[in-house]
């Protein structure tokens, strides 16, 4: 965290010139600070991503800053994150990973930059940037461990000939944005994992429960909870916690 803390810094002090010295340091400063909490922060997902573009949005001097997502199965990049209030830019669309500008970026894992949106054969959406009044374009990869998991574009409404500090500082926010996301599937994962092994647990214990008290084999047990779970429509874990409950209760 400090490393990017560190690189935004630099990229403040060094650009006193130009469209970004719209505002004074303090306020670059204030942004990066809530960037960095809100990853850091114990908060959902969707608020991060949507806290991050904002921010990003109004650092950089652009009118829309979008966040991509990719289905890694799929091989597609869906839009998950922007704070564009535009119709026409929120409409669901899939970009192909390798297709336009976002799923170059997705594919070759490099940052582009584009001057001219409009004159770029390499960009898709023509109408929708003649629509919202769009120049120039920067698209960065979202990656962690070398694995990429979305794109973040910026685009401003006049030509700008974005730099390598620019790159560097949407680079940044980026990948702080894919390590977001990163613990978050972990969590998901691991919430998952122990909620399968709660699950296996009361299903054998539910199962010995049975096996006593009827005097049946692994299988037969096994076999009456299973009946019984599609019979009401209800998961093995509620069958075996009712198991479970029930031979406690005969205990007291």
């Amino acid at each position: 965290m400090w490393h990017f803390e560190k690189q935004v810094c630099l990229f403040f002090r060094e650009k006193l010139e130009g469209v970004y010295m719209k505002k004074t340091s303090e306020d670059y400063l204030d942004t990066l600070t809530k960037i960095s909490k809100a990853i850091t922060a114990d908060l959902y997902l969707e608020d991060i991503l949507k806290l991050i573009v904002s921010l990003t949005a109004g650092v950089m001097g652009a009118k829309i800053c979008a966040l991509w997502l990719l289905d890694e199965k799929k091989q597609e990049l869906k839009i998950r994150a922007t704070q564009a209030m535009s119709p026409d830019y929120l409409r669901e669309r899939i970009i192909k990973v390798g297709e336009g500008i976002v799923g170059l970026v997705a594919r070759d894992k490099q940052a582009i930059a584009i001057l001219k949106v409009l004159e770029d054969p390499r960009y898709k959406e023509k109408e929708l940037a003649k629509k919202e009044n769009f120049v120039s374009m920067l698209s960065v990869p979202m990656v962690v461990k070398d694995r990429v998991i979305g794109v973040i574009n910026c685009y401003t409404t006049q030509e700008y000939e974005f730099m390598s500090k620019d790159i560097d500082l949407l680079s940044a926010v980026a990948n702080q944005a894919a390590v977001a996301i990163q613990n978050t599937e972990l969590l998901v994962q691991t919430k998952i994992i122990q909620e399968e092994l709660e699950t296996r647990k009361k299903v054998e214990k539910a199962k010995g429960l049975l096996m006593k008290a009827h005097s049946i084999e692994e299988d037969e047990a096994y076999r009456m909870m299973r009946k019984a779970s599609m019979d009401r429509r209800v998961t093995m874990k509620e069958i075996a916690e009712a198991v479970i409950l029930t031979y406690e209760l005969k205990k007291k």
